[in-house]
């Protein structure tokens, strides 16, 4: 079949078209070649297995043939990977002959908008789109097992107060833009290989808004958003580990003149803990015994994340063995319940003995044999 593409997008063959969606627009965010840690190989596997999956004849088409079918065209209208990447990039222009249905909405979003389909209101709300921001929070083992409250401190860019985000000094009038009638874009003739073509562009006046302002805001200069210190409450939820990221929609950088804003994506780190390991939703500890708890079985103290408990130690547990405390471990993450503790039991060799411990242990080898 050559490439697998439901292996590429991680969905089963049986996949609706929201599941393919929805695969798409991950692995689209993780790859795109723009971000530091993006792969333009993978996002070109992965739009081009989208391409056919995402179109329910090509789908028919690929299940019954295989990836060589023919699938005439890509993006449509002559326009190639390069082509596609080169107009994504510029953020301002877009083929007006060309519809990218959802795929134009799906990269509308992940790319913060580049002039994909939709009215030119939408589109230039979607290029005004805040900034994501990214940032690390560090925790306590214990915070990582039952969750916390937390607060973020942010410098970043936030919505104007005095304007309420759009742009023009309060008790003036907002007026349509006069260069696109209110349209946000302006049309231009562009002369490629392939002849004239004729593309739209941001408005160059009101920057794709469509309205202009009689007096811009004093304190924004018109951008609507200014550079300010601000502190963001994040909940913590119970069970949350190491290396997993929360998203908070709409807590990133402020959009351009009222535009959405960005995401905030918090990337947790837990701090290690010398007492405890965590197995997936077990605590995991060791505990050091005589012999003689050993032969003849004890209750000792074990610490947990809870605080000390007494653990029943069996008569002839062996080193090695492991006991469980059911309930003391981590908190399900999104699941109710907690995991357990698991002991492990060293059983502890003297090194020196007395002379009467020395004639007990002799008897005792006697009394094996």
């Amino acid at each position: 079949m050559g490439k697998d593409y439901y292996k590429i997008l991680g969905i089963d063959k049986n996949a609706t078209k929201d599941e393919i969606k929805k695969a798409f627009r991950e692995k689209a965010h993780i790859y795109h070649p723009d971000k530091k840690d993006g792969d333009e190989k993978k996002f070109k596997e992965i739009n081009e297995a989208y391409q056919v999956l995402g179109n329910e004849q090509k789908r028919q088409q690929y299940d019954q043939f295989g990836s060589t079918f023919d699938q005439q065209g890509g993006f449509g209208g002559g326009m190639n990977w390069d082509d596609f990447m080169k107009y994504a990039r510029q953020g301002g222009t877009t083929y007006s002959n060309v519809d990218f249905g959802d795929l134009g909405d799906i990269f509308s979003e992940i790319f913060g908008g580049f002039g994909f389909g939709g009215g030119a209101q939408s589109r230039s709300k979607a290029r005004s789109r805040g900034r994501d921001i990214e940032t690390t929070l560090i925790l306590d083992f214990k915070e990582a097992v039952f969750g916390a409250d937390k607060t973020i401190e942010l410098e970043e860019l936030a919505k104007c107060e005095h304007c309420k985000g759009n742009g023009a000094e309060p008790g003036t009038k907002i007026i349509e833009c006069k260069k696109c009638g209110g349209k946000g874009q302006v049309q231009r003739l562009q002369q490629t290989i392939l002849g004239n073509i004729q593309t739209l562009a941001t408005c160059p006046d009101c920057q794709g808004e469509g309205k202009s302002y009689d007096e811009p805001c004093t304190k924004c200069q018109g951008q609507g958003r200014l550079k300010t210190k601000r502190q963001i409450p994040v909940k913590i939820p119970a069970g949350i580990d190491n290396h997993m990221t929360l998203k908070m929609s709409g807590e990133g950088e402020a959009g351009l003149r009222g535009a959405r804003s960005g995401d905030l994506y918090i990337h947790v780190q837990v701090k290690p803990d010398t007492r405890f390991k965590r197995q997936g939703d077990n605590i995991i500890s060791q505990s050091e015994i005589s012999f003689s708890q050993a032969a003849l079985g004890d209750k000792i103290p074990i610490e947990t994340i809870d605080g000390q408990v007494n653990l029943k130690i069996p008569a002839g547990i062996q080193s090695g063995k492991v006991l469980a405390l059911k309930g003391k471990g981590v908190s399900r993450f999104q699941h109710y319940g907690r995991g357990d503790h698991l002991v492990e039991i060293i059983v502890k060799t003297p090194e020196k003995l007395s002379r009467e411990q020395k004639r007990i242990f002799e008897s005792l080898k006697i009394q094996d044999k």
